[in-house]
């Protein structure tokens, strides 16, 4: 393929998903990501499409939101990797919600075999990862059907979890920087993700290193409020995005890091469609600095007890990064 088809094809895909990562542009076009590269510095010269932390976005300094579709092939080896890992961190008994999004989809399908497991949702996508999971209850919010990604948005969802009470939110989005933490490019989506955290005493971001240092219109979960950030494994040329999960770390997000072998069992033990119980699988655990404060009503002294799972650096086998928040 010639430069100039090459480079065709690229703004196309960025036109058509508003953000691609670089891995995926250099399997498509069938190049190597240095290629791409430089395809993408010779496209921003042009002003056709910006560059950002291991992909390329569409001009104006925000990504804007891709459909299901779209989404759905971006990242996925990634965002399985992350899948099974946060699976390990969903224990027996809990009760949990799961925001929308391609990643938690995955992370649901790894949750049906948790037994007595409660998770509350405005996915259908998430729901019917669920639904024949005899062991797990699958509890819906009201609110009206957002095509696009198949979640339930408006006021009838953010209605139905007042009052609500769990132990940790699983989210995605659209970007996630240590400046304002996970954003999203929907007003709509923004505001059931800000209630779903208000209903958890933890709030766990799910996002793929594309995602590190993208920036979207509407803030959803600021990075003080994140307990847990899990993620994958950088590029080892991707240095602003290993900047970002630094600036992270030194805010005191804990940072786990699958490397993509695969999470959910451990040595001599096969795989299981990334069963949950075993938490032994490789990753890169940052200890949270000092106890956070709970930023979700009822969480204090005289708020209800609830049952958590061990922190990332207690489960077995966990190993501390490199990535510890720096001293001031």
């Amino acid at each position: 393929m010639f430069a100039a088809e090459r480079r065709q094809l690229i703004l196309e895909m960025v036109r058509a998903n508003g953000a691609v990562s670089l891995r995926e542009l250099a399997r498509v076009v069938q190049t190597s990501e240095v290629t791409v590269r430089r395809d993408v510095r010779a496209l921003e010269a042009e002003g056709l499409l910006d560059r950002r932390h291991g992909g390329a976005v569409l001009p104006g300094g925000f990504t804007r939101e891709s459909g299901f579709p779209q989404k759905s092939h971006l990242a996925t080896a990634e965002k399985t990797a992350i899948a099974d890992l946060a699976a390990g961190f969903v224990e027996e008994g809990e009760a949990i919600v799961v925001g929308a999004g391609t990643t938690t989809q995955e992370l649901a399908r790894r949750l049906a075999r948790v037994p007595g497991l409660t998770v509350v949702t405005n996915s259908l996508l998430v729901a019917q990862a669920l639904a024949h999971a005899n062991r797990v209850e699958v509890v819906m919010t009201g609110g009206t059907l957002r095509g696009s990604n198949y979640a339930l948005v408006g006021s009838g969802a953010e209605q139905s979890l007042q009052g609500l009470r769990v132990s940790r939110a699983f989210l995605s989005g659209s970007g996630l920087t240590a400046e304002r933490g996970l954003s999203t490019s929907n007003m709509l989506s923004a505001s059931v993700d800000r209630a779903l955290v208000q209903a958890a005493g933890e709030v766990v971001v799910l996002a793929d290193h594309t995602k590190l240092g993208s920036d979207t219109m509407f803030q959803t979960v600021p990075t003080d409020v994140i307990t847990r950030l899990v993620t994958d494994e950088p590029p080892g040329h991707d240095d602003r995005a290993a900047t970002e999960l630094q600036a992270l770390a030194d805010q005191g997000v804990q940072i786990a890091v699958a490397n993509g072998s695969g999470v959910g069992h451990g040595p001599g033990q096969p795989g299981r469609d990334g069963a949950p119980g075993d938490r032994r699988g490789p990753r890169r655990d940052v200890p949270l600095p000092g106890q956070r404060r709970s930023h979700a009503p009822g969480g204090g002294a005289g708020g209800p007890q609830l049952r958590s799972a061990p922190s990332l650096g207690e489960t077995s086998g966990g190993r501390v990064a490199d990535l510890a928040p720096r001293r001031r």
